[in-house]
């Protein structure tokens, strides 16, 4: 595997030990997973984007293997999963569902040990210091209230104009306070 496009990673871990003065006694916890990337399709008009497909799943991997260790975890204990891109103000917003979609999927499905479900995502264009607010639901089941959540990021110097940042989020143990049912 070769990451030399990489210009930073960035971690980001998220543990909710006390809601609205109740304990948990199970913090649960999210963790995002970042990588600035050159996008070497910016200020250029392509027509076929298919060497980002594989950039995307190479990311992907690498993004949640490295978060699945970062927590010291077993990869079936990941129950939520999303993605997220934000693309410098140079490219277009293609490049980013050309990262995400096609081949992203499977290799963060393969290092949380299953995904029955769609990932979900978001992306945008932005500038240094952009927010990046990605949903997050149950791995294997999208329709599990209890998982429905967001995790956003935000990296000072990143996208530049001729970047993209590219962001996978992994969750165990939903909402603090997870008590929404459906009707």
């Amino acid at each position: 595997m070769s990451l030399a496009y990489i210009r930073k990673v960035v971690f980001q871990i998220d543990e909710t030990h006390k809601e609205m003065e109740k304990v948990i006694s199970s913090p649960p916890k999210k963790i995002i997973g970042a990588a600035v990337i050159n996008n070497k399709f910016a200020n250029k008009y392509i027509e076929n984007l298919e060497s980002l497909y594989d950039i995307g799943a190479e990311i992907g991997g690498y993004l949640a293997e490295r978060c699945v260790s970062i927590l010291q975890v077993k990869p079936e204990e990941i129950e939520s999963y999303g993605k997220g891109a934000i693309v410098g103000v140079d490219g277009e917003i293609e490049h980013a569902a050309a990262l995400l979609h096609p081949r992203f999927g499977a290799p963060v499905r393969s290092a949380v040990g299953s995904g029955k479900d769609i990932i979900p995502s978001t992306k945008k264009i932005g500038g240094p210091g952009s927010v990046i607010v990605m949903p997050m639901t149950n791995k294997d089941n999208i329709w599990d209230f209890d998982f429905m959540d967001a995790a956003e990021i935000t990296i000072p110097d990143a996208p530049q104009s001729d970047e993209i940042l590219i962001a996978v989020c992994l969750g165990i143990g939903g909402r603090p306070l997870k008590r929404v049912k459906p009707d």
